[in-house]
């Protein structure tokens, strides 16, 4: 083997790893995970095996009633490439949301959920729904749903508000939060 095949194949494997190199400072770059303050989704993580990830979200109720329903319906635009949102209307990669507040977790008829969303149970009430909205696979580890979520608490209560519009009879709102406790008056000269 001559010198200058030698330095053709030393010369393809440095183009190679270079190449490597550049692919995965791209890919880390395009899938950088977003930063989360601190009343945001914190996850706590332990060596495997061990207990699963606990998951802090940050609640909606108290935000539900105040919410921005035209905000929702733009960040619902984000939910619409793989749900339908209009009553009657038919699934695509995930359910119809159509009455999805109050309706039982994983029982839209004619969407097949994954076992972990079968497994779930209960009610979509605002405070699963925003879990999940917030960060569906690690609510529902096994879930189909690859949406990253959505962060913002803001924009999950205002989703919220807008999903619950989309019902012949939209849910109650759920109790404001208890306003602080009245400091006395004070009396009188």
């Amino acid at each position: 083997m001559s010198s200058l095949e030698i330095n053709k194949i030393a010369g393809a494997v440095l183009l190679v790893l270079l190449t490597l190199q550049v692919v995965t400072m791209l890919g880390d770059s395009l899938v950088r995970s977003r930063g989360h303050g601190p009343a945001a989704v914190s996850v706590a993580t332990a060596p495997a095996p061990g207990p699963k990830k606990e998951i802090k979200i940050e609640p909606v109720s108290g935000l539900i009633a105040a919410a921005n329903i035209d905000n929702g319906k733009k960040v619902a635009t984000k939910c619409v490439a793989c749900h339908t949102l209009n009553k009657g209307e038919a699934n695509k990669i995930g359910p119809n949301q159509w009455g999805v507040i109050g309706r039982p977790v994983a029982s839209h008829e004619g969407f097949q959920y994954s076992s972990a969303l079968k497994a779930k149970g209960g009610t979509w009430d605002y405070e699963s729904l925003n879990a999940f909205i917030a960060a569906p696979s690690k609510t529902v580890p096994g879930t189909k749903m690859t949406f990253a979520g959505i962060d913002k608490v803001k924009d999950r209560a205002d989703l919220i508000a807008y999903l619950r519009s989309l019902s012949d009879s939209p849910a109650p709102l759920p109790p404001a939060a208890a306003p602080a406790a009245e400091a006395p008056a004070p009396a009188q000269p």
